[in-house]
C-alpha cells in the first residue's frame, strides 16, 4: 500500500524538515568524510534514510548545535559571576539569622538584661513581639550583600593576581599564604561597603526607639554624628571582619582539599555536583567556627562602640573586661557563625555550578615536573 507524502514525513524525525533547524547537505558530510570523527549511535535507521531521499530533494541533516556557552575562568564574566554568587550568598544568609544577630548585639550591650540565648529572646518576645526579631533586617540584607560582592568577587581575583605574582612552583609551595593574602586584601575593601549599613544596623537594634529601619536610621545616625560617624567603626570592623574571612577562606581552602584527599575515593571531577556542594557546606561549617572563635573579642567591640555615641576602645574594655570581650555572646555565635559560613559557601558554589563554573577549592595539581628538555637546557 503506498504512503501518501504526509505519511512519509511522519516517518522523518521533524528536525530534518523545520525550518528552523540549521543544516547541512548530506553530501557536504560525504565530502569531508575522510576527518575522524567521533562515533555516535546513528539517529536513525536505513530504512528511513531511503526514504528521507527517495522522498525528493537533497538528504539534510542539523549541524552540531554548540553547548550553552560556558564562562571561561578569570575573565570579567568570571569575576562578575563571582561577585553575584558573592551577593546571593552573604546577603541573604545574613538576613536569615538577623534574630540571632539581634539576640547576640543586645548580649553584647546589655548583658544584665539579655543574661543568655534563651532569655534573650524571652525578652525580645516580650517587649517587641515576633516582628521585633527581624529589626534592622534591610541594613543587614543591603550592607552584607554589598559585602560579599566585594568579599568574593576579590578574593578570587587576588588570589589569581598573587599566583600570577608567584609563579606557578611558589603558588603551589606557599598556596595557604597566597589564600591569607588574597582574602585580606579582599575585605580590606569588602569592609568600606560594609561599615555605614553596619553602624546604622547595630543602633536600630540594639536602641528601641532609635528608628524603624534604614530609612530613617540613615539619616537620623548622620544628623546626629556626621557622615564620618558612619566609619567610626571601620578600625574594628577590619579588625573583627579580616581575621575571620582569612580563617574562612584559608581554612576552608584547606579543609575542603583534605577531604577530596583522604575521604573521598575518586577525584573531585569525578564526584557528583551534590556531593561537592556537600563537601563546600561542610568545608565552610567548620570553617565558620574558627572564624568565630578568631573574630569575636573585635566583633564585641563593633557592637559596644557603634552603640555608644563617643565610646573608645578603652571604654569598651573597662566595661567588659578581657574575659568578657573573649567570651560574651561567643557560644551563640559559633553556632551563628558556623550555620552561615557553611550556608554561604554552600549558596556561593551552588550558583558557580549554577552558571557552569567549578566549586571551589579541592586538590591543587603538584607542579609540573621539569622535562628532559628543559633539564638539559639548564646544563
Amino acid at each position: 500500500m503506498a504512503l501518501s507524502d504526509s505519511s512519509k514525513q511522519s516517518l522523518i524525525p521533524s528536525f530534518l524538515y523545520s525550518s528552523s533547524a540549521k543544516t547541512l547537505p548530506f553530501s557536504h558530510l560525504l565530502s569531508h568524510s575522510h576527518e575522524p570523527a567521533v562515533s555516535q549511535p546513528p539517529m536513525f535507521s536505513n530504512r528511513s534514510q531511503s526514504a528521507a531521499t527517495a522522498a525528493g530533494g537533497s538528504f539534510v541533516i542539523p549541524a552540531p548545535s554548540e553547548p550553552s556557552r560556558k564562562i571561561e575562568m578569570y575573565t570579567p564574566a568570571f569575576y562578575a559571576a563571582c561577585t553575584a554568587g558573592g551577593i546571593l550568598s552573604c546577603g541573604l544568609t545574613h538576613m536569615a539569622v538577623t534574630p540571632l544577630d539581634l539576640v547576640k548585639c543586645n548580649m553584647q550591650i546589655d548583658p544584665t538584661k539579655y543574661k543568655s540565648i534563651s532569655s534573650g529572646f524571652g525578652v525580645l518576645l516580650k517587649e517587641q513581639g515576633v516582628r521585633g526579631f527581624f529589626r534592622g533586617w534591610v541594613p543587614t540584607l543591603l550592607g552584607y550583600s554589598a559585602q560579599g560582592a566585594c568579599k568574593f568577587g576579590f578574593y578570587e581575583f587576588f588570589k589569581k593576581y598573587y599566583s600570577d605574582l608567584a609563579g606557578p612552583e611558589y603558588a603551589a609551595k606557599y598556596k595557604t599564604l597566597i589564600y591569607l593574602a588574597g582574602s585580606a586584601s579582599a575585605e580590606v575593601i569588602a569592609d568600606i561597603a560594609l561599615c555605614p549599613f553596619e553602624a546604622v544596623k547595630v543602633r536600630v537594634q540594639t536602641q528601641p526607639g532609635f528608628a524603624r529601619g534604614l530609612s530613617d536610621g540613615l539619616p537620623k545616625f548622620v544628623r546626629s554624628e556626621g557622615a564620618l560617624g558612619l566609619y567610626k567603626g571601620l578600625v574594628p570592623l577590619w579588625g573583627r571582619q579580616i581575621p575571620y574571612t582569612m580563617m574562612k577562606f584559608a581554612s576552608f581552602e584547606t579543609i575542603v582539599e583534605m577531604i577530596y584527599k583522604y575521604s573521598i575515593p575518586q577525584p573531585k571531577d569525578q564526584c557528583s555536583k551534590s556531593l561537592q556542594l556537600g563537601v563546600s557546606f561542610a568545608g565552610g561549617y567548620v570553617a565558620g567556627v574558627f572564624c568565630a572563635i578568631v573574630s569575636h573579642p573585635a566583633d564585641n567591640l563593633v557592637s559596644f562602640l557603634n552603640n555608644a555615641k563617643g565610646a573608645t576602645v578603652g571604654d569598651a574594655v573597662k566595661k567588659l573586661g578581657l574575659w568578657g570581650l573573649f567570651t560574651r555572646g561567643l557560644p551563640l555565635r559559633i553556632v551563628m557563625i558556623g550555620t552561615l559560613t557553611g550556608a554561604q559557601w554552600g549558596i556561593y558554589d551552588a550558583f558557580k555550578v549554577f552558571v557552569g563554573l567549578p566549586t571551589t577549592g579541592g586538590v591543587t595539581p603538584a607542579p609540573a615536573a621539569a622535562t628532559p628538555t628543559t633539564e638539559l637546557a639548564k646544563v
